[in-house]
């Protein structure tokens, strides 16, 4: 019995420290972890679905020749996905610096409006020029596309770390961890919309 009340007396304790890995007064709220994952999800949906049916003539047609093909999106779309999470890693591994978070001038619905716009153009980095990033087929960049935003999906409902605290500087301004995540969905939707004006281009082959 003594032993039974200890057990439970230590489970206790873990709970309410975080250690159990649960959520802890750090994390995010429920509604801001909602908010992510389902982003997170419609985003991909979108993006997938945006490709469905089309055929070979359909995924590599350039509205011009200095524009992106249906394909080329999705494979901008995929590697940035890989790059994107790899800066959230990296600025999460970092001393946690809540002094900066003065430096945020954009609310969270702010930078996803910014990131969504096609209003205006931003020429990628070299690394993420489509044929720079090394995928062979459109379902290569596909399945690698969902693997990585699974475990995103994962990480984003699971994760007890103080995403808010940790503050990175981009070249449109300082946001923190969470508004990364927001990024990751604003960009697969800003190049899914890319996907549907050049399926929307009149001459977009039929077939």
């Amino acid at each position: 019995m003594l032993k039974r009340t200890l057990g439970r007396s230590l489970l206790t304790l873990l709970v309410i420290t975080g250690l159990a890995g649960t959520i802890n007064d750090n994390s995010l709220s429920k509604k801001e972890r909602k908010h992510a994952t389902t982003s997170m999800k419609d985003t991909k949906v979108a993006a997938i679905n945006s490709l469905k049916g089309l055929s070979e003539a359909q995924l590599t047609f350039k509205p011009s020749a200095e524009k992106w093909s249906a394909r080329d999106c999705m494979y901008h779309i995929a590697a940035s996905e890989k790059m994107i999470w790899s800066l959230f890693e990296k600025t999460m591994k970092e001393p946690a610096n809540p002094e900066k978070r003065s430096e945020i001038k954009m609310t969270d619905e702010q930078l996803e409006q910014r990131i969504k716009s096609r209003d205006v153009k931003v020429k990628t980095m070299a690394p993420l020029e489509p044929l720079n990033t090394g995928y062979k087929s459109l379902d290569e960049s596909i399945e690698d596309f969902k693997n990585n935003r699974a475990e995103h999906i994962k990480y984003m409902k699971n994760s007890t770390e103080d995403m808010r605290n940790h503050v990175v500087q981009m070249p449109f301004g300082w946001i923190d961890c969470y508004q990364i995540t927001l990024f990751i969905s604003a960009h697969t939707d800003r190049h899914t919309q890319q996907i549907n004006e050049v399926k929307a281009d009149p001459a977009f082959p039929k077939q």
